[in-house]
């Protein structure tokens, strides 16, 4: 039996145990805080708890570390210094790559292996209570090996994560900072920029904050996101943003320059490439940034409206994450918006809310 050590007992870390469920392994939960491993214990999810990092490595086959990124280099510095089993694979859960690996080359001359891992799935809840099997299924789980490391080292841990249904693909930790960084990281800089300015704009009229209920709220949901986490990745993929700023400002700056010069062609011509390459991006698949699984409803403003929904997916065992009126809806088909925590529980809601009349509208 293999012994898998997964140092961060959350959201991540607790749904890559609950993957590894059926499979022939004993799993070792890590946690900083006592609270985390119970509730792990008592959800079934990790099989033993321990708050002493040694013990939880010292026979580990496999060390996940799903801790947040400022953290990892506190964990990987710990293990260069402390006993591993001969032939143990160490793979990480964060977004970037090419900072890690600065640390982590010298893990061979001990004979264990770090193999960079991003499994590009999550939630909009945390904790160990949000974990989940099928959190990582269809989703891609980059594996980033520095090219010194064996290929069936390599293959011994996608073996392994073959247990979590997602597709696994190699990229060279380089690519994967560079990729990552223009279609997560960065927006995430425009989403808090277009919240910061129209947040500086409310100071002299409210009516910036009423009216960005609709389609502004939507469009910029990433920048609600973790400041320390992103502060965090930011810092670690620094090379990476700066260039893509640079990038981002040169194509910024001829749009700009097409609208002072009136030129219809060229801000048509740049609007419709946009559409375009976006209309041809995979749709409901799990990528950098997590999808919406949001149903917009036409409703009639009449009393007990939201609870005649509300029962009816109730009763069909179907779960709502969040429901609100949509009092900006431009752009937007629909009065009622109902957030759902999957794919699954989307579609059978649009089903059912069809079959009794309701139109139903999703965001393309």
């Amino acid at each position: 039996m293999k012994r898998v050590a997964i140092l961060g007992v959350g959201l991540i870390g607790g749904s890559l145990a609950l993957s590894m469920k059926d499979k022939d392994v004993e799993i070792i939960g890590f946690d900083i805080y006592e609270e985390n491993l119970q509730k792990a214990l008592a959800l079934s999810v990790i099989d033993k708890g321990t708050v002493d990092l040694a013990e939880a490595v010292k026979e580990a086959d496999f060390i996940f570390l799903s801790s947040p990124v400022g953290k990892l280099f506190e964990l990987i510095s710990f293990l260069r210094y402390t006993s591993l089993k001969p032939g143990a694979i160490i793979s990480d859960t964060g977004s970037t790559k090419g900072s890690i690996f600065e640390w982590t080359r010298d893990f061979q001359k001990k004979n264990v292996y770090f193999i960079g891992g991003h499994p590009m799935a999550g939630s909009h809840k945390t904790g160990i209570e949000a974990a989940h099997d099928r959190l990582f299924e269809n989703a891609y789980y980059v594996l980033t090996p520095d090219s010194s490391i064996p290929q069936e080292v390599v293959q011994s841990l996608r073996d392994l994560l073959t247990c979590t249904k997602a597709r696994i693909v190699v990229l060279d930790p380089a690519e994967h900072d560079r990729v990552v960084g223009a279609i997560s990281h960065f927006p995430h800089i425009i989403a808090a920029t277009l919240v910061k300015q129209v947040g500086e704009y409310n100071e002299h009229s409210p009516w910036y904050h009423r009216l960005a209920a609709g389609g502004f709220r939507d469009i910029t949901r990433i920048a609600s996101s973790n400041p320390i986490m992103w502060r965090d990745i930011l810092l670690h993929n620094r090379k990476v943003m700066l260039e893509l700023a640079e990038d981002w400002r040169n194509v910024f700056d001829e749009i700009i320059n097409f609208v002072k010069e009136a030129d219809a062609d060229k801000i048509e011509t740049f609007f419709r490439e946009a559409r375009d390459f976006r209309d041809q991006l995979p749709e409901r698949k799990k990528g950098a940034i997590a999808p919406l699984y949001d149903l917009y409803i036409d409703v009639p403003d009449i009393p007990g409206i939201i609870g005649k929904i509300t029962t009816l997916l109730g009763e069909k065992d179907i779960s709502i994450t969040n429901i609100r009126i949509m009092e900006i809806r431009e752009d937007i088909m629909g009065v009622l918006l109902t957030t759902f925590r999957n794919e699954e529980d989307m579609e059978k809601a649009r089903v059912v809310l069809t079959e009794e009349g309701y139109r139903v509208y999703s965001r393309e």
